[in-house]
Formats: structure tokens, sequence, C-alpha cells
């Protein structure tokens, strides 16, 4: 049997005390200790030569001590130990710092094998705390990510008994294993933290990576074929033709697409389940427009919901006014609805008098209920938690949900962060949308930036100056929206109506800044990212995006988006004094491109998929081994095993499927805590 599941602190060699540290680390089990994969490894194989070190080159040196190890008391808890190695070329000198443990297990005249960065030393090169083996020790060694009561050698020694035990069922059966050519999981754990060779880690890589997204594609399409429960809320007809007719401008192919995979979905006979994930300004509303009017003309009504007041009244105004005239009526449901009309709009959904209720949180509250409610929409999904969502589609049975966001997700992350969704991408601009120049300068020409904000607003126009902090910080050159705020007010754009905006103000202020801007009563408004959903100001042409490198790429290309929504020519101009290699190519991408998906695939690109994703809350495991950006061709062939399994075996009930099964009744485990 194996004993992947015993508790750590079993493991010989671990103990309460140890086991507590391991807990906080994350290894709460032998299996977990074993997928504790190591961070480096140092390959003791590979003997430099004295003579041929390089100055900060990491190097396996092998050498006999040839001096007494000398003790030097520095200060109270620093204490200094020093010696001299030779081998046939040269000699090195080695200091260690408060290491009396290691220094008593050294003889003088004996060989060790000494592993770390090389410097200068006035007569000969030197070690500062390099790792030391006995001579046997030659070979590939793990190093693994340490705290401070327990290092990586503890570590690597708890590995060694954990692999002597029984291992688990292997979760890759073994015509998944032949097909796509993956060692054994026994074999691959041995050779993951300690590799016979480099060919051999290699291979316990490309399993583990392998595995990690296979099981993760299996796990997320069984959690959507269980979402697609049956429901009595099918939409028969279609009548896409009978609402394009109200608009004054023709959808793009792309809109048509998304609409029709939505109403393929909705006339199945199960619930859908989609996202619409379509770049700012690409129409994803007027596509929720015609699903609610389709769904409104076979008997059912329509809820959408929105993260805040003014994105939910500009959907409101948009959809109604598309509807206008057609018998089908909307209502606007939000904080700020006086208490009678609510109450009227409450009464008016219950009797089914409105087909389409748009509004913010205040959709969810108790009292607000529907007939026949059949679709949800929530716009921005990744504001929403997974309850408030739940909370909507529960006020009716087995209703259709659609999500949508304009946040530029990489296709391959896509098929990861929403794998448990049918995706619809609306990749093209409906005509006339401006295209937005872009350009990249440094602080000096701060001045003549101002003199550009002045034009634009002595013309009539509108703009945004956008910062990284709310308050002045101690770090340096940083730039925040209050003391920004207050310095303009004063000197460079006295005399021009400014607002400022920014997270820490109450939903009440917020909103009444957004909507005096959006009302032309503001010209100017200084902000920090709050803006980077829910505000359309056609009038909007100019944008200043202060400490550039502070955001990702597609923070600059969502906040962007705010401006070229008018027919005026509109500009946005990224001012930063960065000068790193890293930084300007960054840069360079976002003002060469408006396209939000190569924006976010140069972005995942560049910044990889942790820094990517951020503090966003994807509900899903961190991934251990596999990168989505390096590995994307292994994701593809996983994604494809995964798809072939469940085909031939959609309840992994087959005995050569129990480990497969069993890792994904933890991966569930892992999804619902997150």
């Amino acid at each position: 049997m194996s004993n992947f599941n015993t508790d750590i602190r079993f493991l010989k060699g671990v103990g309460e005390k140890r086991a507590t540290e391991l807990y906080r680390m994350g290894i709460d089990t032998i299996g977990a200790l074993l997928r504790f994969y190591p961070r480096d490894y140092k390959d003791l194989g590979v003997i430099t030569p004295i003579f041929d070190c390089n100055i900060g080159e990491k190097v396996c040196i092998k050498g006999k001590i040839i001096t007494p190890i000398t003790e030097h008391y520095i200060r109270k808890n620093m204490t200094l130990y020093k010696f001299s190695v030779r081998d046939d070329t040269g000699l090195m000198n080695v200091t260690m710092f408060n290491c009396k443990y290691t220094v008593k297990q050294l003889n003088e005249g004996c060989e060790y094998l000494f592993y770390g960065k090389i410097e200068a030393n006035r007569f000969a090169l030197q070690m500062t705390n390099p790792e030391i083996s006995e001579v046997g020790s030659i070979g590939i060694h793990p190093v693994y990510p340490a705290s401070e009561k327990i290092s990586s050698k503890t570590i690597e020694k708890l590995m060694k008994t954990a692999l002597t035990l029984p291992v688990e069922e292997d979760p890759l059966p073994e015509e998944i294993r032949n097909r796509y050519k993956l060692t054994d999981l026994k074999t691959a754990l041995s050779n993951i933290h300690f590799p016979k060779s480099p060919e051999a880690l290699a291979s316990a890589k490309r399993r583990f990576v392998f595995e990690e997204l296979f099981i993760l594609q299996v796990g997320l399409m069984l959690l959507k074929g269980k979402r697609r429960t049956a429901t009595e809320s099918i939409i028969r007809q279609n009548y896409f033709g009978e609402f394009a007719s109200l608009l004054p401008y023709k959808l793009t192919d792309a809109q048509k697409r998304a609409y029709n995979d939505c109403l393929k979905d909705m006339a199945s006979g199960r619930v859908m389940n989609r996202l619409v994930q379509g770049d700012v300004g690409s129409g994803k509303t007027a596509v929720a427009a015609a699903l609610m009017y389709s769904v409104a003309k076979n008997g059912y009504a329509s809820a959408l919901m929105a993260p805040t007041e003014i994105l939910a009244e500009q959907h409101y105004k948009t959809v109604s006014e598309i509807l206008e005239g057609s018998g089908i009526n909307c209502c606007l449901i939000t904080g700020s609805v006086s208490k009678g009309k609510k109450e009227k709009i409450k009464q008016g959904l219950k009797s089914g008098e409105y087909q389409i209720a748009i509004g913010t949180h205040a959709l969810i509250t108790d009292d607000v209920e529907f007939k026949n409610l059949g679709l949800v929409i929530t716009d921005e999904q990744h504001r929403f938690g997974v309850a408030q969502r739940s909370k909507l589609a529960a006020k009716g049975k087995n209703v259709h949900t659609l999500v949508m966001s304009a946040t530029p997700i990489p296709r391959t992350l896509g098929l990861i962060i929403y794998g448990d969704l049918d995706i619809s991408i609306i990749d093209e601009y409906p005509k006339g949308r401006q295209q937005i120049e872009s350009y990249t300068v440094t602080s000096e020409l701060r001045p003549r930036v101002f003199n550009y904000i002045r034009k634009h607003l002595d013309e009539g126009r509108q703009g945004y100056i956008v910062c990284p902090l709310v308050e002045e910080s101690e770090v340096e050159g940083l730039l925040s929206a209050e003391e920004y705020f207050e310095n303009i007010a004063k000197k460079q754009l006295g005399g021009y109506r400014l607002g400022l905006l920014h997270g820490k103000m109450s939903s009440k202020d917020k909103d009444r800044i957004m909507r005096s801007f959006k009302e032309g009563e503001i010209d100017l408004l200084i902000a920090t990212t709050v803006i980077e959903v829910g505000i359309d100001v056609p009038n909007a042409a100019i944008m200043v995006i202060e400490n550039a490198e502070r955001f990702g790429l597609s923070q600059l290309h969502q906040l962007r988006g705010r401006i070229g929504r008018g027919k005026c020519k509109s500009t946005c101009i990224f001012i930063s004094d960065i000068k790193s290699d890293k930084t300007k190519e960054r840069l360079q991408v976002i003002t060469q491109s408006c396209d939000g998906f190569k924006i976010a695939d140069e972005d995942l690109r560049l910044r990889g998929p942790g820094d990517f994703l951020g503090n966003r809350q994807h509900g899903l495991p961190k991934l251990k081994i596999a990168d989505l950006f390096a590995d994307s061709d292994t994701l593809r062939l996983a994604g494809m095993a995964a798809a072939d399994i469940l085909e031939h075996d959609p309840r992994l009930k087959a005995d050569e499927n129990l480990g497969l099964r069993a890792e994904i009744i933890a991966l569930y485990k892992r999804l619902n805590e997150n």
C-alpha cells in the first residue's frame, strides 16, 4: 500500500516539531513531500580545476584541506572559520560563518567537494560558505526551497527516506504513458529528486509537467460536464434577424459567432455556461442585448449584473435605447434607485412586466424575484465572487449563465483559467472604432505632455492622468494621485476643472466623481487604476500614465481602452524613466499594438504566469512544476489526452484510471479550498 496520504509527522526523521514547520511550507503528507520539487540542482559530477575557475562562476571543486581550520570570534552570534584548499592546479581559500557543526565534520589532509561561487581574494581565489560534501557524493543533487528552520539538506535527507516507501497508484494510465513516451511514477520521482543523469532529469520533468496539466484539464472537463445540467429553459426560436433590424449599425462576424454559440447552447436542453471574451470596445454589450432579446421573445426573463453603478447605468442606457419600441421592457436596479421606485420594479419583475433587469449587487437581494428567469449575465466576471454569481442564478431553475470579460487572457492561459466554461472570443472591432496613438516618453518631456493635455482640453475634449499610488510613498520616483492632483491644480493645469478618483474613496464618492466626469463637469480626471473598468466617455481623447513600468501590459491596455471611444483622434502617453532593456521591450509592445490578445501573449511571455495572474482570484491551484507559457505544447497534448480518456471512461471507473480518479478527487478538494 502507498503511504502518500500518511501525515508527514509519521515519516522517520520528522517528529512533531519539524512537522509544524513542514505544514507551514505546505508539506502535510508524505505525498506532498514527494511532490515538493527541487527549485534547482547542483551538479557535483562536473569538477572544475582551481586554475580554470572564473570570478562569479558557480563551480564544484575537489580539493584537499591543507591548513588547520582557524576560528575567529567577530562579535556576538558571529564566528568566522578559515582554511585553505588545494588541488593539482592551484590554491583556494575558504571562509565560513557560523558553521560550527559543519566545520567539526572536516579534517585537515582530507579531500572534499566544495560547491559555491568563486570570489576574488587578495592572494588567491575564495569561496564563502560553500556547500561541502564527501567525495563519494559526486552527481546531480537537488536544491529545495528552504525555510529558516528547515534547510535544503534536511529536506534532501527526508526525501531519501520517503522514496524508500511503496509508491501510490500511478495517476497516468499505462496507455497514456506509452502513447506520449512518459516514464512511470516511481522512476520519475527518483529522477526528479536524485537524477542519474541530465537526460534522466529532463525525462522526469517532462512526465510531471504533462501529469500536472493533464490532471488539471481532466478535472476541469469533468467540472464542465457536471455543470451541463438539463434545463426546461430551452430557447427554441432564434430572433437574431429581428434584433439586428433594431440596430443603427451592423454587428461584426465575431459578434454573430458569439451570439450563435450561445443560442446553440441554450437550445440544447442543457444549461449554458459560457464566457464571451472580447477586447475593450469589441461590442460585448450588443451581443448580450441580442441574447436577452431572443430570451424574452421565447418567454423568459434575463438579468445582467455589473460591478459598479455607473457601468450598470451604461448597460441599461445602451440596451433600453436599442430595444425602445420593441415591446420588451427593461429596468435598472442599483443602490441609488429610490425605495418607492425599487418596490415598483420588484413587483414588475415578479409579474413579468419587465423581461430584462440590469443592475449591480442589488439584483441578488432576497426580495428580488423573477418570473421565469432563463438567463443570467455577469459583466467583468472576475469582479464577482462565485457565491454572488450563484445567488443570482439561484433566482431561477437551472438558468443559462453567460459571463463577459474585457480582460485579455492569453489563449493558452484561457484553457486553464476558464477550463470549466465554454469560450467565445470576439476578436474583431466594430467599424468606426478609433485606433489610439501611443507613445513612451521620459519625465523630462512632462512639460510638453502638459502642453498637449492643455491643447485637448482647450478644444473641449476630456482626459485622464493615471498614477500608480493613492498616497505619497517613501519609494523615490513613484507618483501618487493625491499629490499629483494638488500639484497640477495649483500649477500646470490651474484653471481647468480637475477631478480626483481612487480606490480608497467610498463607493458613493467614486460614483459621484465618475458621473460628473461622464456628464462633462470635469475636464481632467487624475486617478488610480480604479478607472480600469466602467467609464465610457466618448469625449475623452487623451490619457497620460505615470510610472508606466509599474503596470502589467494587459493593465496598461485596459486603461488605454478608456479613450478612443468617440469619433475624435485619441492619444495615450506612457511616462517612464526606467532604462532597463526589459522595461523598454514591454513598453515597446504596448505602443506598437492595440490588439489586447497579442499584448496579453507578450505579457505572459515577459512576466511569466505567476506575475501575470497576480492576485486575480481565478480559483485554481498553484502549478508546482508546469509553466503555462514555456509548456504550451505540452498543455495542448495533455488536453487531447484528457478529452480522449473521458470519452472512453467518463466517470474514471476503469481499474487503470483509479490513480487518476484519486488525483481528481484531491484536485476538487483544492479547487473548493480556493
